[in-house]
């Protein structure tokens, strides 16, 4: 059953769309006239102008009243307000502003129930566009007593008032921000958990400085989440004590609740689907982890002749392998291995969030394996630890270099891991691999197309060629979601948190993550 705020909500959609039907219908004749013979000239014109707006904006409303957005609720108040005397103003439409008169009490009756604040950071930008939207109003009386005529200054002033009031509705209905807080503290106990409970392949890259930390009552496990858009998305899943995950997942989509954040697991394993359903999320595959086990690799075969053609090529070409851990590099080599990522990523932005490290120097025990061909070196693997082995978080190589150097580092890589005892490592994660891989049906070979045809900044495709020619095996990996709805807020966040909406620029040769 729909609760109050939902039903407050629709009303509100229905009297904001019954509001613009009776803006553009005519109004009775002999209301009409009585209204012209009492209102000065122009009024009703504007009322009926008013009365579309601020009907339109009721069914904006409808959702963040949905959701329980105090300072929705508090607009909403105005615009029902508005809109009732704008139906009486424009053609005394006594039944319009009734309905709005009746939602208008049912409002203050229930007001209690939108409880979620808006962000308080926003109250000085607020004021600052305010002052902005004055500055303009004060320019345009200015421009009218001046006698300016023509249609550019009215339609620049008209643009620049739409973008300004814009700027203001972001920023009063902004849902609370969470600014990253990492203590001290709170990095030690994190750090902790991760190296004595880190099972999943992507936990150590919790470890990053841009993630929030939401830790359980006895701090024996947390959750790493950034709040973007208005979306908390929880990297992985819990880490930790394992008996206390569903509490813990239970009681931060409260907190989310509380503040108005959509929630969303990304990356999630498939033995947390039972724990994610049972808090009340919905997983949805998102793709394949590729994972390859070194104890099983091989170059025999043809299916790895293309790796073993590269490898033999790099040995030629005079390359030799090095592995060596964080904490065992010197300032020298680090300004080396800095001088290979930046060369290699040119003018793109750093990626990562889920599956890469922010600093690839801070945590001692990450390891780098190094291809050199003698004093230079060509490129490199940054890999992390995890629980049954290691997982790649970034492949650098310098452009000069022979093609084939990225597949002559893995193999040695997991040569390395092998004599390491290491269980697996995990290479990457390709997102929407099955329809890349094997699309079935129209529908997903659409789907498909248009993968591929933004190949060329995402780089989807790519990836996941390169990833088979390992022969890994395929872990599925989901995003868990409370409503369906949603998708595009939580797909347009994780895009923006991976900085895979910051397209290459035209200057850029190649791609950060380009194989």
């Amino acid at each position: 059953m729909p609760r109050g705020e939902q039903l407050l909500g629709a009303a509100a959609a229905i009297v904001g769309l019954v509001g613009v039907a009776s803006a553009l219908t005519p109004e009775f004749a002999n209301r009409y006239d009585f209204v012209h013979g009492v209102l000065p000239p122009g009024v009703p014109g504007a009322a009926r102008v008013l009365a579309l707006s601020f009907g339109l904006g009721l069914v904006w409303l409808s959702r963040l009243l949905a959701r329980r957005r105090r300072r929705a609720w508090q607009l909403a108040v105005v615009l029902v307000i508005g809109i009732s005397l704008a139906h009486l103003a424009k053609g005394l439409d006594v039944e319009e502003a009734t309905l709005g008169l009746i939602l208008l009490v049912a409002l203050v009756r229930f007001r209690k129930r939108f409880d979620i604040p808006g962000d308080p950071s926003s109250v000085r930008p607020l004021l600052a566009t305010a002052a902005a939207l004055g500055a303009l109003a004060a320019l345009a009386a200015a421009v009218e007593i001046r006698g300016y005529e023509g249609d550019r200054w009215q339609d620049a002033l008209l643009g620049l008032t739409l973008v300004i009031s814009t700027r203001a509705l972001y920023l009063w209905l902004r849902p609370v921000s969470d600014r990253i807080r990492q203590s001290a503290e709170e990095r030690r106990a994190a750090g902790q958990l991760v190296r004595n409970h880190g099972e999943d392949s992507l936990a150590f890259f919790s470890l990053r400085r841009d993630k929030n930390y939401f830790f359980s009552a006895t701090r024996d496990s947390f959750l790493a989440y950034k709040v973007v858009a208005g979306v908390a998305l929880v990297s992985g899943g819990p880490i930790g004590a394992r008996e206390e995950f569903g509490d813990l997942l239970a009681e931060f989509r409260r907190v989310c609740h509380a503040r108005g954040w959509r929630l969303a697991l990304l990356g999630v394993h498939a033995d947390l689907l039972p724990l994610a359903k049972a808090t009340g999320l919905r997983p949805i595959k998102l793709g394949d982890e590729a994972v390859v086990r070194p104890s099983a690799f091989s170059l025999e075969g043809r299916a790895v002749r293309k790796v073993r053609q590269s490898v033999a090529r790099l040995e030629r070409a005079g390359y030799s392998y090095e592995a060596i851990s964080a904490a065992d590099i010197d300032a020298d080599l680090r300004a080396e291995l800095q001088r290979v990522s930046d060369v290699w990523r040119g003018a793109n932005a750093e990626r990562g969030f889920s599956m890469a490290m922010d600093d690839p120097f801070r945590e001692p025990e990450t390891v780098f394996a190094i291809a050199r061909q003698g004093a230079t070196i060509g490129g490199f693997l940054h890999l992390v630890p995890s629980a049954h082995g290691y997982s790649l978080g970034a492949m650098r190589r310098d452009p000069a270099t022979p093609n084939g150097l990225m597949e002559y580092l893995i193999v040695e890589t997991l040569a390395w891991a092998r004599d390491e005892r290491a269980d697996e490592l995990s290479l990457n994660f390709c997102v929407f691999a099955d329809l890349l891989a094997d699309p079935e049906g129209r529908l997903q070979n659409a789907a498909r197309g248009v993968l591929r045809a933004g190949d060329r900044v995402f780089q989807l495709e790519r990836l996941l060629r390169f990833s088979r020619k390992f022969s890994p095996e395929w872990r599925p990996r989901y995003v868990c979601v409370e409503r369906l709805t949603d998708l595009p807020l939580v797909a347009v966040a994780y895009l923006w948190v991976e900085s895979l909406l910051t397209p290459p620029g035209p200057w850029a040769r190649r791609s950060a993550v380009e194989v």
